[in-house]
């Protein structure tokens, strides 16, 4: 094993975890280090995996970073925009979004900051947040695990906690958060859908983590977050990221 091993490369590692036995769906990731992973979930455990290029084509040997499947890659089919909404809504589909705000029940804001009124911030609106957590898996990817980011109560909701899901009854059956992943550790959820603790990153304090959390978080008795092993660190380092711009979403 590495013993040179980056926080940003756990950081892939653990986004690639998020597809194991996800099967044959198509895989969103948003940002530099979920994309990463997905690439390496797709050449490693999960190869039934389908990725778009972030264009249109499906790649069946993921390029490296910067290169799109018809500059160098194996397309293996096509999905334009407009399939998108029915894959989606057939829950064939894997979502890692980003976030402004998340709260302690998974509620996603990446809207406004602020009153609604009047709001302090304007950012993207809800985009595709309301229906990807509404019919298929969402995972959540945080560069910077900050109380900003963590709050008692997100101020609009794009994306759906499990708190409404389950007021919702029904409604929403495809309802499915499955893990955060931040640069400090791995969360994910309890029995009561509030957010817990799955394993801090290796060399982080637990402390640091609650501190830097802006609501209750029991960090006592985490396991370490896995190690990438030799082989994903030769697809991370030598294929799918040769010019390390995984280190500059995530610093040591």
């Amino acid at each position: 094993m590495a013993t040179d091993i980056t926080r940003a490369e756990v950081c892939v590692a653990a986004c690639s975890d998020t597809y194991r036995e996800s099967g044959e769906i198509l895989a969103h990731a948003v940002g530099t280090i979920p994309t990463i992973g997905a690439r390496l979930a797709k050449l490693t455990h999960s190869p039934d995996l389908i990725l778009s290029d972030g264009e249109a084509f499906l790649m069946s040997e993921p390029p490296p970073l910067g290169k799109t499947a018809s500059g160098g890659g194996v397309i293996e089919g096509w999905a334009p925009f407009r399939r998108i909404f029915d894959i989606a809504a057939s829950g064939r589909r894997q979502s890692m979004m980003g976030a402004s705000q998340i709260d302690r029940f998974g509620n996603q804001n990446i809207s406004l900051i602020g009153d609604w009124n009047k709001p302090s911030r304007q950012l993207i609106g809800v985009r595709g947040a309301p229906g990807n957590t509404a019919n298929h898996r969402v995972d959540y990817w945080v560069s910077r695990h900050s109380t900003r980011l963590f709050v008692e109560s997100v101020d609009m909701v794009s994306g759906v906690g499990n708190d409404r899901a389950r007021a919702a009854g029904p409604s929403l059956r495809h309802h499915h958060l499955g893990v955060i992943v931040t640069n400090l550790a791995v969360l994910g959820y309890g029995d009561d859908g509030a957010v817990k603790v799955l394993s801090i990153h290796p060399g982080v304090d637990p402390q640091t983590v609650a501190e830097n959390t802006g609501f209750a978080l029991d960090t006592a008795g985490a396991p370490e977050t896995r190690l990438p092993t030799d082989e994903e660190l030769r697809l991370i380092r030598e294929v799918l990221d040769p010019r390390g711009a995984r280190t500059r979403e995530v610093q040591d």
